[in-house]
Formats: C-alpha cells, sequence, structure tokens
C-alpha cells in the first residue's frame, strides 16, 4: 500500500516543470483553479473578466501555490459550445500576465490541440487535458512543444454528457484507461518524466465512484507517475458531508490529507491558503519537512 512511510514507486520523481522543481518523493505540489468561464461550477464566473483572473493568479502565488491552472472551458455538459479562436482569447492573455509576472507553473486546462500549442507558446508549461489525450493531434502537440501533460480519466470528456455512468470497478476501469493513455503519450514521443495522471473525480463518476477512487487511490498511484486530484469542492464532498456549494473546505482539506496518505502528489483546489497549511502539516507529520518556526515549546 501506498502512501504514509511507503511511497509509490515514482517515475522521475524529482522533475523541472517550468521553472520549478519537485521532489515528488518528499513534497506536495499545489495547483491552484483559475477558470476564465461564465459558468464554472465553484466560482460562477467570479475570475471570467481578465483583471480578475490574473489577479486571481496573482493572489494564489501570493498564497503559496506553486502552480497556476488556467481554463477557458468548463467540463460540464450543461454549457454552451465555443469555438477554438473564443477558447485561445479566454486563456492566452492570461497566461501571457502570468507569465511575466511569476515562476510559478502555468497549465492550461484545454483538450483542443490549437489551444494547447497557443497556450505553450504564451508561457504555459503543462496541458491538463480532461479528455485523457483522446482529441487527434494533441498528444503531438506535447511532444513537439516539450510541455508536460496530465492524462485525466473521463468517459465522454469536456461538454459531453453522459447518463447514469456506471462502472464494475471504477478503480480497475480507471486505471486501466490511464495505462492505455499513458502508453498513447509514450508512443507518441512524450518523455516519461512530462506526464503525470489524474483519476478524474466527478467527471462522469457518481458521488460512490468518487468515494471508492478515493478510498483505493494507491491502486491509481502505482501505475507509477505522479498522481494528481482535483476533489476542491465537487459535488460527491458536498453530498457526502451534506454541505452546499461554498461550504465545502473542511471536506476538501479531509478528502486530500487522505489522498496524499494514498499516494497523491499534485492538488488541485480553489482554497489555496488552507491547502498549503493542511499540506505543510501533513509533509512534516510524514517526516517529509520539519517546522518552519522555531519551537516555542519550553516543556
Amino acid at each position: 500500500m501506498s502512501g504514509g512511510n511507503n511511497p509509490p514507486e515514482i517515475i522521475s520523481p524529482v522533475r523541472r516543470i517550468g521553472r520549478r522543481e519537485f521532489d515528488f518523493e518528499r513534497q506536495i505540489a499545489i495547483m491552484a483553479i483559475v477558470n476564465r468561464t461564465p459558468n464554472s461550477f465553484h466560482d460562477q464566473g467570479r475570475t471570467y473578466e481578465l483583471d480578475r483572473a490574473v489577479a486571481a493568479c496573482a493572489r494564489a502565488v501570493e498564497e503559496g501555490a506553486d502552480w497556476v491552472d488556467i481554463g477557458g472551458f468548463a467540463f460540464s455538459a450543461a454549457q454552451a459550445a465555443i469555438g477554438v479562436e473564443e477558447e485561445i482569447e479566454r486563456v492566452v492573455p492570461v497566461i501571457a500576465e502570468v507569465r511575466a509576472a511569476t515562476d510559478a507553473v502555468i497549465s492550461v486546462d484545454t483538450h483542443r490541440p490549437e489551444v494547447a500549442r497557443a497556450a505553450v507558446e504564451a508561457g504555459a508549461d503543462v496541458i491538463n487535458d480532461t479528455n485523457g489525450l483522446r482529441e487527434p493531434g494533441l498528444a503531438e502537440v506535447a511532444a513537439e512543444t516539450g510541455a508536460s501533460v496530465v492524462v485525466t480519466h473521463s468517459l465522454g470528456g469536456p461538454g459531453r454528457r453522459v447518463f447514469r455512468p456506471s462502472y464494475d470497478d471504477v478503480v480497475a476501469e480507471v486505471a486501466g484507461f490511464l495505462r492505455e493513455r499513458v502508453a498513447f503519450a509514450l508512443k507518441a514521443g512524450i518523455a516519461p518524466d512530462r506526464i503525470m495522471i489524474d483519476p478524474g473525480h466527478d467527471l462522469n463518476k457518481n458521488t460512490f465512484h468518487s468515494l471508492e477512487l478515493t478510498r483505493r487511490l494507491e491502486e491509481i498511484a502505482a501505475i507509477g507517475y505522479p498522481t494528481l486530484v482535483a476533489l476542491s469542492n465537487k459535488d460527491f464532498i458536498g453530498e457526502t458531508i451534506d454541505r452546499p456549494q461554498g461550504e465545502r473546505k473542511e471536506g476538501t482539506i479531509a478528502a486530500n490529507v487522505v489522498s496524499i496518505l494514498k499516494g497523491a502528489r499534485i492538488l488541485r483546489v480553489h482554497d489555496v491558503a488552507a491547502t498549503v497549511a493542511s499540506v505543510r502539516m501533513t509533509e512534516a507529520v510524514l517526516g517529509w519537512r520539519g517546522p518552519v518556526a522555531p519551537s516555542h515549546n519550553l516543556a
């Protein structure tokens, strides 16, 4: 079992992603979510305007985020379709401004190769694809540009409705999908030390599926690539603890800490400051870091 004192065996655990270096054997990366969409499920368009999106990125880095994830098209099927050019217009100006101001990792949340290429040219380091590299040409863009990729499980992909998703064994099926898509990425020329994986909590999954993925996350981490979890404020947390959107911070922190113990190494979150505190404490308990401040215990 992974986690605790028996961490997963990670392929190239020490990685340079963009301008920052991470040791995923002893470090958790915190990825801040910044959506330049009018309909994202949590922020409901609060960072849709360019200046607000840029300010949100700056604030996240100031609060301790290692990474900002910038998206221009929500995963939900309950939205109007937008063209490639509109998605580029949403994400590229944000990426360019943030790149000029910070050395933090920048990812673009997209499944379209044209958007990914424009984003990398503007300064993005990572392509975060909730479609699992299934869009023709996306893997080739990653290989050609040298960008890192997050390979995520979903059944339908962004903007596609899946009614009543069902699995015989959700963890085994997600793991099988991720292994197959990682093999595809390697065949396309993406280097092993550029690949990360995400089981896709709540992406075409119900609450029971997402709880099972969290409970058995070590089976995903055992694939060998740094595992990202995107649990923040999601419906499976709200349904589990009976909390509406906006009141799920504590549930999110608990689920993230459990995920770390089971092998997660990247957390995609809305509440950066609270996550930083909980992660630093978790790392210290695991013996990965010491206290930041000197001890005041005089006993």
